[in-house]
């Protein structure tokens, strides 16, 4: 199942699963070392427990470029433009 991080909270990570983005806290030391707000992950959910989590470089580098994208044109007025 693909899920972004949300954010942190303390001992935790905030994560949104799935396409109806279902919120879940799960322990920051179940996630890879280089997980970041952001990055996105496939897990395995098991009993309501992620047993897996591995980042997924290309969806967070595809969810990275779509951000700087709509930044460029924020800051260029396009949305003023219409």
């Amino acid at each position: 199942m693909k899920a972004t991080i949300d954010r942190f909270e303390g001992k935790f990570a905030v994560l949104i699963l799935g396409e109806d983005e279902q919120r879940m806290n799960v322990l920051k030391k179940l996630l890879p070392k280089k997980s970041r707000e952001g990055s996105w992950l496939q897990v395995e959910i098991q009993n309501g427990e992620v047993t897996s989590a591995v980042i997924d470089e290309e969806e967070t580098a595809n969810a990275k470029q779509r951000i700087a994208e709509k930044l460029a044109r924020l800051r260029r007025g396009d949305h003023l433009k219409k």
